[in-house]
């Protein structure tokens, strides 16, 4: 067990706290690969060894600082790989760590449903199931050749491996996430067009709140619309100058989910990613003479200014819509 996947119980919109807690995770070893946003995952071989101790202790050191120094308790995961360090911690209760032994990964994996695989999406799981093979230990077993013929030949073999708990994955240093997401999910399928375009609202003033919690922008924005009947419509904009601008989010939201031209449509949910993210002190900024506009961005440092003093619920996303 060398690889320690941990989930800080953040509040929503902190990220801006991972990066002190990844450097507590990099006191016990420098490969640590960020997870946003509120996990990592850290290679712990190097540190066994030079503390004597194995990684299900020394998660339990971790925990304890993490509640001592910054009051945040955190759910680990440990296993032979990340793939598996991650599986791990799905199944992990407070205070205790989720563990894969070496050498017990098939028995780990074999009554697991084929879904619970990271990468196996549901149109593969359904096909994987149609034909009986709807757990991981039937997959393992299952002919490499059955499974090139149902899902591919490379995703076959993939599959094949993972499932009899073979992971080639490793933790990639100072990986950093190239997006951010926001998803809006109704609690029954809307037809209502103002309800998407509030939804649309508050997804993008938390994208805005935590870009700037984490002094990023973004080129990209991308709008996933999910229907009724599981289909879905994606849709992509780059926006003309990188920003973490809650307003400037928002009227490209509008303008994506008018271009759809919906009708009637019964959507289940509508979700915003930002991508293509930067440091914000490398992004140029257009100056602008507009009153409302420089009014708005002084609201917002004053909103954010907030939040970091009394929590994330200080503002409520919406709030600043006037």
């Amino acid at each position: 067990m060398t690889i320690l996947c941990v989930r800080f119980q953040l509040p929503p919109m902190y990220e801006a706290a991972l990066p002190q807690l990844l450097g507590l995770l990099e006191e016990f070893t420098p490969v640590v690969e960020a997870l946003p946003p509120d996990g990592a995952l850290a290679d712990l071989r190097g540190a066994e060894r030079y503390f004597g101790r194995d990684a299900v202790e020394l998660a339990s050191v971790i925990r304890v600082r993490a509640l001592a120094l910054y009051g945040v308790d955190c759910v680990t995961g440990a296993g032979p790989g990340p793939m598996l360090a991650r599986m791990a911690l799905r199944d992990a209760r407070q205070g205790l760590t989720g563990v894969v032994p070496e050498g017990e990964e098939r028995e780990f994996l074999a009554g697991k449903p084929v879904a619970a695989l990271p990468g196996v999406g549901t149109a593969t799981a359904r096909t994987l199931c149609e034909y009986g093979l709807d757990t991981l230990g039937r997959v393992a077993t299952a002919p490499l050749s059955t499974l090139q013929r149902l899902v591919g030949v490379r995703a076959g073999r993939e599959l094949h491996e993972k499932a009899q708990g073979v992971d080639r994955g490793r933790v990639v240093p100072n990986g950093v996430s190239r997006s951010l997401a926001a998803d809006r999910p109704f609690d029954r399928d809307e037809l209502d067009p103002g309800r998407h375009r509030r939804a649309l609202l508050s997804a993008a003033e938390e994208l805005g709140t935590r870009l700037r919690a984490v002094d990023k922008v973004c080129r990209t924005l991308t709008l996933t619309v999910r229907y009724a009947d599981r289909s879905a419509t994606t849709r992509s904009r780059t926006l003309s100058e990188p920003t973490a601008h809650s307003a400037a989010l928002t009227r490209t939201a509008y303008d994506m989910y008018e271009a759809l031209g919906l009708q009637r449509a019964r959507v289940r949910s509508i979700a915003l990613r930002a991508e293509g993210l930067a440091p914000a002190e490398q992004a140029s900024h257009q100056l602008t003479f507009d009153p409302v506009d420089e009014k708005v961005r002084r609201i917002e440092e004053v909103a954010d200014r907030a939040r970091a003093k009394f929590g994330p619920r200080a503002v409520m996303p919406g709030s600043l819509a006037a």
